[in-house]
């Protein structure tokens, strides 16, 4: 392919480079900053854009799938059977995809398998604000850390071929922000992949332990010394510094290098190491920056992961030492931390956000048209505790619905309201409900608890765009003998009342589907 030079997006980068690297096969999870990579995938068919070694009718096979673990394990099927693969997933999914990514860096794989981890810095759209670059550590795999859409295309085409190289998956990290910067990207052909890789079964011969062994005396090292060679990883060197007792450098890691870099065009005087590989961290290349440089600034989001890895080291700064805040950085951060750099110690970002302090402008609510208002009413006057899920009923926590009491994790309302003390109920879209809440409802007939579960069927997940959702119902009344329907369009909200506390006072497992229709989708 004739290297071409056009001006684009991150997610447009992002995408071209699956494509470039032959990927076949895409797995998602809808969820913010990951909804809008797939739609970007989906809309292969309909637009023409193809691989420089695909014709006009290849198209790459992307699927919404009902949680992340099966997510990644349909990937992990496509790569051992010799095709490149994509997983899409948010940060709180790689929780739940975490399981087969730790077994499948010993395991070894077969053709090149990438994630694309969607964090969240500032908390957008989540419900926490966790930082996926630590599960390089706990998985033992390799992580990308881009900072620009060329940086994204390049790391996303290296992390394909690495991935074979040690048969291991490889994480790319991706954020928002990442995804809307705009910038200059030269697509380059780096692998034809003209060899097609498929698992090696040979692995079979060595035990558990054994595998373990193999990753670090054979794969591992080739992630190391991929690290501190990487050309994703850059040095910018400024001027003679003007602090008191020498120079200051800045060491980064994925969008906030961006942001560094313009934060240097009026300070000539700093040093810059941008780190588009984070893991494993290139030691070598960093422990000479630090040593050749009085103040040493970590500006990265949303952890603090590469501090921790050097903040032994007195002239290490970051958020550790307050100079900068947890979470999403900004320009304002990064200068403010560099005006203060001759300080040890930095208190500034002191206030906790409340609902109030944040403001209308981002405020996360039921829409004024949800079909379930009456429920959430009707929840909010009952003497019961009450699980809430990570769909839209998690909106319906605070002031002034006050419906919930609790919101945990994707899926996890029905075996929350299992622990509670007294009878209570759990509340779960049917996405939640197919992602993983039906192994809740198993575990809580199987262990005979006493849980009224309400199940919000509007036939789409509200939350991340409308996507179908699978219809549990015939699943569930194979499993649950009690099992009820109230269509709450056409029901008298008094009878969906009396239903409930019909429920609430009966033993075992109930559960009732409220069929409403999203009136946004």
């Amino acid at each position: 392919m004739t290297p071409t030079t056009t001006s684009t997006t991150g997610l447009e980068a992002l995408y071209l480079a699956a494509v470039d690297s032959n990927v076949s096969f895409v797995t998602a999870v809808a969820g913010y900053p990951i909804t809008v990579v797939m739609n970007r995938f989906l809309e292969n068919n309909k637009d023409g854009v193809v691989g420089a070694d695909m014709d006009a009718n290849t198209t790459i096979g992307a699927k919404w799938m009902t949680n992340e673990k099966v997510a990644l394990e349909g990937a992990l099927g496509a790569s051992v059977s010799g095709r490149r693969a994509l997983v899409l997933t948010k940060h709180v999914g790689m929780n739940v995809l975490s399981d087969p990514l730790v077994t499948s860096a010993t395991h070894s794989i077969g053709a090149g398998l990438v994630i694309f981890a969607g964090d969240d810095p500032g908390v957008a759209a989540s419900q926490n604000e966790q930082d996926s670059r630590w599960y390089g550590e706990i998985a033992e795999v390799a992580v990308y850390d881009p900072s620009t859409p060329q940086n994204a295309y390049s790391a996303v085409v290296r992390a394909f071929e690495l991935s074979e190289q040690v048969s291991a998956p490889v994480i790319v990290r991706i954020t928002h922000r990442l995804e809307i910067s705009e910038g200059l990207l030269e697509r380059t052909k780096k692998d034809q992949q003209n060899t097609k890789v498929v698992f090696d079964r040979s692995i079979w011969a060595i035990t558990m332990r054994g595998k373990h062994e193999k990753l670090h005396l054979e794969s591992y090292p080739k992630l190391v010394k991929e690290s501190e060679h990487s050309p994703l990883n850059r040095l910018t060197m400024g001027l003679e510094g003007e602090v008191e007792d020498g120079n200051i450098g800045i060491i980064s890691s994925g969008y906030p290098s961006a942001l560094v870099a313009n934060v240097l065009d009026t300070r000539t005087n700093v040093s810059h190491l941008e780190l588009g590989m984070v893991n494993p961290i290139p030691f070598n290349t960093v422990r000479e920056f630090v040593k050749a440089h009085k103040r040493v600034l970590i500006v990265e989001e949303t952890e603090p992961f590469i501090e921790s890895h050097l903040c032994i080291l007195d002239n290490v700064l970051g958020k550790k030492t307050g100079h900068l805040p947890y979470g999403q950085v900004d320009v304002e951060h990064i200068e403010y931390a560099l005006d203060h750099i001759n300080n040890d110690t930095v208190v500034k970002y002191i206030d906790i956000q409340t609902i109030v302090s944040r403001g209308s402008r981002k405020a996360r609510s039921i829409c004024d048209d949800c079909p379930y208002m009456p429920l959430y009413h009707i929840l909010h006057d009952l003497d019961v505790m009450i699980a809430g899920d990570l769909g839209c009923s998690v909106r319906s926590a605070p002031a002034p619905l006050e419906a919930v009491d609790t919101g945990f994790a994707l899926g996890s309302s029905i075996a929350v309201a299992c622990g509670f003390e007294k009878k209570g109920i759990a509340v779960i879209g049917d996405f939640g409900l197919a992602h993983s809440g039906i192994i809740g409802l198993i575990n809580a007939v199987h262990c005979e608890f006493d849980v009224v579960v309400i199940v919000l069927q509007n036939k789409v997940a509200a939350m991340t765009g409308g996507q179908d959702v699978p219809d549990l119902i015939d699943v569930v009344k194979a499993e649950v003998a009690d099992v009820s329907s109230f269509d709450i369009d056409a029901g008298v909200i008094g009878t969906l009342l009396e239903l409930i506390n019909e429920k609430l006072d009966k033993r075992g497992v109930s559960v009732i589907f409220v069929k409403g229709k999203c009136r946004k989708y």
